[in-house]
């Protein structure tokens, strides 16, 4: 297994067999919180994800493991992957709540984002983050992304209004 090392972490390719985790992970309330879509996460949708959008280059998600132990924590991904316009949309999620608030998630950033630039050549990585979500905003400019567009009354969960950061980075390596 080829393995994208960090300092604290390592990422290796999602496999069909990580679908317990991937569920468990979603389904835990504080994950959920923190995402737009907060249906309860199943093994069958998660194995459709994989089906139609992992298996068909339209996402590429990794599990993040501790460096020393090799134990999974959380995913990253890539969705909305555009090969025309050179870009994809970042998503993280730390599954363990003991591994939270321990600054990986900025070395996860970093690490993600050089493959999606060094391997896949894209142009630029998108995020969108709820604004109330001041940790992971810190953590995504931390890791170089910058705010694009405060999105007000995006999206309506349980009833109420929360506003959404867009965030961009541009791949170092291409110039205008």
């Amino acid at each position: 297994m080829e393995w994208i090392k960090g300092e604290k972490i390592k990422l290796r390719f999602m496999t069909r067999e990580d679908t317990d985790l991937i569920v468990k992970w979603r389904n835990n309330p504080r994950v959920r919180y923190n995402f737009i879509y907060q249906d309860l996460f199943t093994p069958e949708g998660h194995l459709h994800w994989f089906d139609t959008m992992i298996d068909t280059g339209k996402a590429i998600q990794f599990i993040i493991c501790e460096m020393d132990t090799e134990r999974p924590i959380g995913s990253v991904y890539f969705r909305d992957i555009s090969a025309r316009h050179h870009k994809a949309e970042y998503g993280i999620f730390i599954g363990e709540d003991d591994a939270v608030g321990k600054g990986i998630g900025s070395e996860v950033c970093r690490l993600a984002c050089d493959y999606g630039f060094r391997v896949e050549n894209w142009h630029k990585i998108i995020l969108r983050a709820f604004a109330e979500n001041q940790a992971a905003l810190r953590s995504y400019e931390k890791a170089g992304f910058q705010r694009e567009a405060l999105l007000k009354d995006e999206v309506c969960i349980d009833g109420v209004y929360r506003d959404i950061v867009l965030m961009g980075l541009l791949n170092p390596q291409h110039t205008k």
